[in-house]
């Protein structure tokens, strides 16, 4: 959602402008590190903290964040390839991607597999660690399962995220192909692809001894993707900045959350104990419009007016984020952006440690106790520490020893 500047190496002239490449939105880093923070604190078990996220008061989560922010990064990382040098070497660059994201994906199987299996073997404790992410399959006859973890035909929950993001990005050669011929050619071509995806037509299966599909159907999750891709390709005007459509999201969001979230319909229970149960009857009816796997299309209207509230808030081009005053509240502002920004722009780092990590809070919380005090202090340590990975990632990518000595 952001201005565009017209290249006209690869668009048709049916196209908007595309955004000149190479330009990085502020907005894009600074929302996907607020959903790296959300995603760590909501993977680590039984974390209070999970209570007050996004995620408990609507349809979406930071998984749309997530995904709709790479599909905007991958529109400035990849489109640029397929604009200069052709649709043969914006394939090669993306088979790249997928190369690094598939390892990552089999990396962070392994290294969680390891720490899981270490607590399950040298630890005395009540609880099968292992069994708390239902990995005994694996141990128990590795070789099928090696061989479903390699081919993406296992795929155990929590590890569903990765091979989710490695399909889409499968697609965006046909979707850049598509768009040679006309932009809504491939628009309507993910719209298709969902709504198939949605009537049950298109999934992958997770397992090979039942019927379990991957969590995180990647033919219902393109759509978001791709809608990021489009914005920030320019496929797709941004919208106008609109008092009228500021209100209309925030009253869907509000409206939505009774729907949504059981935290609001408890809360509804003590002065409207009716309309709270009515609420309970009608949930059952949302299922098929508001379920994760195929990401239903409540989820889909929710983010889209959670995402048009804050990218107002952002100012154009973002300019609240680039902002600075003078004071001790000004500068801590831009500190803070600037550190969740860097989170963002390390994204798939960040991801597979903090996934990794809220593993072993979840451990730390079990052998220290639950407090409010314990709680705070094991997320505290926890967000500083990825903090920590993105500035790492960011100082190895830079590859200092290639620069000269002072």
């Amino acid at each position: 959602m952001v201005t565009t500047t017209p290249n006209h190496d690869f668009a048709v002239s049916s196209a908007p402008p595309v955004r000149k490449a190479g330009l990085r939105d502020p907005r894009l880093d600074f929302y996907r590190g607020i959903a790296m923070f959300i995603i760590l604190i909501a993977h680590t078990p039984r974390n209070w903290w999970t209570g007050w996220i996004p995620a408990r008061f609507g349809f979406s989560d930071a998984t749309e964040i997530f995904v709709f922010c790479s599909g905007m990064a991958s529109a400035i990382a990849f489109g640029k390839v397929f604009a200069e040098r052709g649709w043969m070497m914006g394939t090669t660059r993306t088979v790249y991607r997928i190369w690094q994201v598939y390892w990552a994906h089999i990396g962070l199987f392994f290294f969680i597999a390891m720490m899981l299996a270490a607590l399950e073997y040298y630890g005395n404790f009540e609880k099968s660690y292992v069994n708390t992410l239902n990995l005994w399959p694996f141990f128990r006859d590795p070789m099928p399962q090696l061989v479903g973890l390699f081919t993406l035909t296992y795929v155990p929950n929590y590890f569903d995220v990765l091979p989710m993001y490695l399909v889409i990005l499968m697609m965006m050669p046909l979707m850049m192909a598509l768009a040679k011929v006309h932009v809504w050619l491939a628009l309507g071509t993910s719209v298709g692809i969902w709504f198939m995806a949605n009537l049950g037509w298109l999934a992958l299966p997770a397992e090979p001894w039942s019927d379990r599909q991957w969590f995180f159907n990647p033919f219902g999750w393109q759509l978001v993707f791709f809608t990021g891709f489009a914005f920030m390709r320019g496929w797709l005007p941004k919208p106008p900045v609109s008092t009228t459509l500021v209100i209309i999201c925030a009253g869907f969001l509000v409206l939505s959350a009774p729907f949504a979230s059981w935290k609001v319909v408890n809360w509804l229970a003590i002065p409207m104990p009716e309309l709270a149960e009515w609420l309970k009857d009608l949930r059952p009816g949302l299922r098929d419009f508001r379920t994760k796997t195929e990401f239903g299309i409540l989820r889909y209207l929710h983010f889209l007016s959670l995402a048009y509230i804050f990218w107002v808030a952002a100012g154009e081009g973002g300019w609240r984020l680039r902002e600075t005053s003078a004071g001790f509240m000004g500068q801590l502002w831009a500190s803070t952006v600037t550190v969740v920004s860097k989170v963002g722009q390390q994204s798939l780092a960040v991801f597979v440690f903090s996934m990794a990590l809220a593993r072993f809070m979840g451990f730390i919380l079990d052998q220290v106790g639950r407090t409010g005090t314990t709680v705070a202090l094991v997320n505290l340590a926890g967000l500083a520490t990825i903090v920590g990975v993105a500035y790492t990632a960011a100082f190895f990518k830079s590859s200092p020893w290639k620069r000269k000595p002072a």
